[in-house]
């Protein structure tokens, strides 16, 4: 699996855990793959388990950087992508920040719209700046 599919694999989840906040993310993890809706590699796990650890640090980093919108108002796809390359950004030090930014704006073109991708791309580049 690439870290393009990984990324993909932690959006879904991600994802998922907006709808179903009682869950962990290790729960979601646990029920999908049992399902076999989903593979988590082990760089989409890590990634996945410093977000839930950090959920309220990288939400606070959205809030500080998006213009006109609540975290809450958000397109819950933008959201979920906004948490899984805010994470990676702020956690996963081995991924260049660019990395990050092109993998969360390609992602929000494939689920998202357009314009999703383009604000995902202007509040990711505002927080690049502050890393």
């Amino acid at each position: 699996m690439t870290r393009s599919e990984a990324r993909e694999q932690a959006f879904i989840v991600l994802f998922e855990k907006i709808f179903d906040e009682e869950s962990s993310i290790s729960e979601i993890i646990e029920n999908a793959q049992e399902a076999e809706l989903i593979k988590i590699n082990g760089f989409a796990r890590t990634l996945l388990l410093k977000i839930e650890d950090n959920l309220d640090k990288i939400d606070d980093s959205i809030e500080n950087n998006v213009r006109g919108w609540a975290v809450q108002r958000l397109p819950k796809v933008s959201l979920a992508i906004l948490r899984l390359a805010i994470g990676e950004m702020m956690f996963i030090e081995e991924v260049p920040v660019g990395v990050s930014v092109n993998e969360a704006v390609e992602l929000t073109k494939k689920y998202g719209t357009e314009d999703d991708a383009s604000y995902v791309n202007g509040v990711l580049g505002a927080i690049a700046k502050t890393l």
